[in-house]
């Protein structure tokens, strides 16, 4: 099946070849082509050009799209997609000037996510899950990293995990699956911290490699989670059968969960909104992407990750969503890209490339996803007709989303 576009007012992330995760200043470069043709073929994409290029083609279908822009689908390296019901009363306690960390100590927070889970069927969880997909992929989602960590229990995070791979089964986006046992510590385990950690080695973690239902190992690395050592010791084991790390770090506090993080040569650290110059530094001399949580910071009211000072000191940068019941509940990417541009200061560009090729960096898949690139999955989005492509950054309030293109086949 050939389909042919022509006529897009504007082509964005056009690259030859697969690219390397992007830094500095290359951060500032998209390269575009107006008046443009795009051609797909089964799933992948196939050639591009600018028009007065287009060659004689023999095609299934021909699509005009006079006016519309097109871009690679963004990738969402980092969301808690799964779990179960909401948190909105934390939201109105916050409002009411209780704090997150002050709602976590009674109980709230994770452990109420937990809670709520624990009581919920595999079956409902997938359906809830499923509708949050199916949302996200019609906002430009085409590919989503996904973890556990509200089962805090064999049972708990088995049931999140196999839920994933039902999502990986029954959709059509890329998904990625990662394991956060080490998310909190469940009431049982209150006074023996340790011995949670003891539990997730020995007895969560060989069922969860034996059952191949993680890719990526992750720790909640913060004060009043888990310390520096805490997370060595779980990624000491999970790095031994062959998982990869993308760690939760600075979200309130600078620990040493950077450095920690980068003995283990993680793929990614995120959130990042409090950070000292010892660890940009530290990364400075590692290829860990940093991952940057804007929504976060929105519905927290907390700093905002220093998106310019880690892109000026040359380390890769991406952004996601953190889509999760009580402290980013929006998996809506376009609203992360505005926020970054709006509250980060990133240009466009730096926005773009900072949910398409780097974001597919952050998931171990930019050899296929996160530009428009010849042998690439044809996963894009096509805008509605706009009068240029920072109109999507500076309208933030309305979809102008027209059309979404997943494995080369429209979700309409």
């Amino acid at each position: 099946m050939k389909v042919l576009f022509t006529n897009i007012k504007e082509l964005l992330q056009t690259r030859d070849s697969p690219t390397a995760v992007l830094k500095a200043g290359a951060m500032k470069e998209l390269p575009t082509i107006k008046n443009a043709y795009l051609l797909i073929e089964d799933q992948k994409i196939s050639q591009y050009g600018p028009m007065e290029e287009l060659p004689t083609l023999q095609v299934d279908n021909t699509v005009d799209l006079s006016g519309k822009m097109v871009l690679p689908s963004w990738c969402d390296s980092h969301t808690h997609l799964v779990y179960a019901g909401n948190r909105e009363q934390e939201f109105i306690d916050r409002i009411n000037g209780l704090s997150y960390e002050e709602i976590a100590a009674k109980g709230g927070g994770i452990l109420n996510s937990a809670k709520t889970l624990e009581n919920t069927s595999e079956d409902d969880l997938y359906q809830q899950s499923l509708k949050r997909l199916e949302a996200i992929a019609r906002l430009g989602t085409g590919a989503v990293e996904i973890k556990s960590g509200y089962g805090l229990s064999l049972e708990g995070e088995l049931k999140m995990l196999r839920v994933i791979k039902r999502l990986k089964e029954s959709s059509s986006l890329t998904i990625k699956s990662t394991f956060l046992g080490a998310h909190a510590v469940p009431l049982a385990y209150k006074s023996n911290q340790q011995a949670y950690i003891d539990y997730i080695i020995q007895t969560v973690l060989p069922q969860v490699v034996s059952q191949g239902l993680a890719q990526y190992i992750d720790v909640f690395c913060e004060k009043g989670y888990f310390s520096t050592s805490d997370m060595e010791r779980i990624l000491d084991a999970a790095t031994a059968y062959g998982l990869i790390p993308k760690v939760h770090v600075n979200q309130f506090n600078s620990i040493g969960g950077i450095k920690a993080a980068l003995k283990y040569n993680a793929l990614t650290v995120d959130h990042l909104e409090v950070i000292k110059e010892e660890d940009i530094t530290a990364l400075q001399n590692s290829n860990t992407i940093a991952v940057a949580l804007p929504l976060c910071s929105f519905f927290l009211g907390i700093p905002y990750s220093p998106a310019k000072q880690l892109i000026r000191a040359g380390i890769p940068f991406a952004i996601a969503s953190d889509y999760n019941p009580g402290s980013s509940p929006s998996g809506n990417m376009n609203q992360v890209v505005s926020t970054a541009c709006i509250k980060m200061k990133l240009n466009p560009e730096e926005a773009i490339n900072a949910a398409t090729i780097n974001a597919a960096h952050a998931m171990g898949i930019g050899a296929t996803h996160g530009s428009i690139t010849p042998g690439k999955m044809a996963n894009f989005i096509i805008t509605k007709a706009l009068p240029s492509y920072g109109y999507l950054m500076y309208d933030f309030g309305n979809n102008n989303i027209d059309t979404v293109y997943v494995n080369g086949k429209s979700l309409d």
